[in-house]
């Protein structure tokens, strides 16, 4: 069997309307399959070539908040990756005014901003550090504070390429 990567995931929320117009106005995700008010809404990223990277399903706003990784077992988050740091700092700007973000790391192969949607499920926006740097990262799990500034300084050359 050869998966060549993840293709899509689906999340329960309360309003899939609601979260799916989250996801436009903070990450410019575009609606591929709208469905009825209350039902479900399928979402591609801006330069994706999937049909759809996330599907939103309604399940109703008297559902209780997410217990994964607190009682239950459950999926933790999902990453959007960026193509360049700029995007990156773009990324923290937008979900800030959203008072969307959560935090910042710096993961040596990987930089990225953690928040969470309108039901409180977390995802990652990251930016992938070019293989040719990972060095002995590479197999370290790290989580340090990122300083997007001064990676954007380090990476400055790749800008330009």
């Amino acid at each position: 069997m050869a998966v060549t990567g993840m293709n899509h995931a689906v999340l329960y929320v309360r309003d899939a309307h609601r979260t799916a117009r989250f996801y436009n106005e903070v990450l410019d995700f575009i609606t591929v399959i709208d469905g009825p008010p209350g039902s479900y809404v399928f979402m591609r990223a801006p330069a994706s070539e999937n049909h759809h990277d996330i599907a939103f399903f309604t399940i109703g706003a008297e559902a209780g908040d997410s217990q994964a990784g607190r009682r239950t077992v459950g999926m933790y988050h999902v990453a959007w990756e960026v193509p360049t740091l700029d995007a990156l700092a773009e990324a923290r700007e937008r979900l800030t005014a959203a008072g969307a973000l959560i935090g910042a790391s710096d993961h040596g192969a990987n930089k990225s901003l953690y928040a969470k949607d309108p039901d409180g499920l977390e995802f990652e926006v990251m930016w992938l550090v070019p293989p040719a740097y990972w060095g002995d990262e590479e197999h370290e799990a790290i989580i340090r504070p990122l300083d997007l500034d001064a990676e954007r300084e380090r990476f400055a050359s790749l800008a330009d390429a």
